[in-house]
């Protein structure tokens, strides 16, 4: 898929921007704090996804504006497709259409138009805590079958009416037993995600193997091993079955106790992780700097990969300041996966990023389009 046509008005300091860009190469060329991140965000709302800065959606809102607009328009392997947004600052409220439908949320357009964005923020998948990266894989897992995005909501929903449970036993208000009826459902729910998840991982670890060895010559081995908060000493099914959830339900049953004592609940999918490793050791723990940046930037070409041979069409692909900064074979591996895709690239020093010669190049400066 590519996006074939962007109008915002009032987003951040783009006050007013139209852009048609190249189906294939775009290079946003400018210096810092002109704009050229707060373009990559606008086009990564349209994912129907929150801001990858992590901010609220009224700071989306120019300061001095009350209502950011959007349109785009993005082609797909079936048809075009037109999306309208806009944020009202004061009332919060938030508007979406998809070809003029009328959208309750942005989950709809998840399922329609895809990015895999990648910033130097993306290093915090490697060194970050353990909640980045369950993120990260469930998005990953969504990006290929949208529907897994509704067990882990449920999942979620769950555990929260089950820790709110635990702390009311906790102050008196009630007996272990009213666990049960909590404990059976997300027995089923964190089955559920934790075979999505360790399966999803099944197919990006031996991706991410053969991308870092390409970056590194053969010279360094990349894993990545799916760390279950259930089932470590467990081999896990093709598809989940009834001992795979009475194996969670059990688990849940036998930490209750510890489980009121804390007020919350302290196993399972919600305390799985994923564990990355070069040469057999965490890169967390004993990699270098250059080592945990090409290991972040493998996982998302690597996500970008799997969804393109899954959906029979590829990503978006949104690359932040990073380019400048990696040396030619990591950027010529860069290119050998996205020469199929649409990608935007951001740098402050054109002449750091090869091939700046092909494509559109798009100059931003105080938030506007030169």
């Amino acid at each position: 898929m590519h996006l074939t046509g962007l109008e915002a008005e009032h987003f951040r300091n783009l006050e007013h921007i139209q852009l048609e860009p190249d189906p294939r190469y775009n290079l946003i060329v400018g210096q810092n704090a002109q704009g050229k991140t707060n373009l990559l965000e606008a086009i990564w709302l349209l994912t129907g996804c929150r801001s990858f800065r992590g901010v609220r959606e009224r700071d989306l809102v120019s300061f001095d504006q009350e209502v950011m607009r959007m349109q785009a328009s993005f082609r797909d392997s079936r048809r075009e497709q037109h999306i309208t947004y806009a944020i009202q600052k004061s009332s919060r409220e938030k508007k979406i259409t998809l070809n003029g439908v009328p959208l309750r949320g942005g989950s709809r357009l998840f399922a329609q138009f895809q990015c895999v964005v990648f910033t130097p923020d993306d290093t915090m998948l490697i060194k970050g805590l353990p909640d980045k990266r369950r993120n990260f894989l469930d998005l990953c897992c969504a990006q290929i079958r949208p529907k897994n995005m509704d067990v882990l909501r449920r999942f979620e929903n769950l555990t929260i009416q089950r820790n709110q449970v635990l702390r009311s036993i906790g102050a008196g208000n009630g007996t272990p037993l009213d666990l049960a009826i909590w404990d059976a459902q997300l027995a089923v729910a964190g089955a559920h995600l934790s075979h999505i998840r360790h399966s999803y991982v099944q197919r990006f670890a031996p991706v991410c193997a053969r991308l870092y060895s390409i970056i590194t010559g053969g010279r360094e081995q990349l894993t990545v091993e799916y760390q279950s908060g259930m089932y470590r000493d467990y081999e896990m099914p093709e598809t989940v079955t009834e001992p795979m959830q009475d194996y969670y339900l059990r688990k849940l049953t036998m930490s209750s106790t510890d489980d009121i004592r804390l007020g919350y609940t302290s196993i399972g999918a919600s305390r799985d992780d994923l564990l990355f490793k070069i040469n057999g050791k965490p890169v967390r723990d004993f990699g270098s700097q250059g080592q945990k940046k090409s290991t972040a930037l493998v996982l998302k070409l690597a996500q970008a990969e799997i969804y393109r041979h899954s959906q029979g069409q590829s990503p978006v692909v949104l690359l932040d300041d990073v380019m400048g900064e990696l040396d030619k074979s990591r950027q010529e591996l860069v290119y050998s996966i996205v020469q199929e895709m649409q990608v935007f690239i951001t740098t402050c020093n054109e002449g750091a990023v090869l091939g700046s010669d092909r494509g559109m190049r798009i100059t931003i400066e105080n938030g506007k389009i030169l």
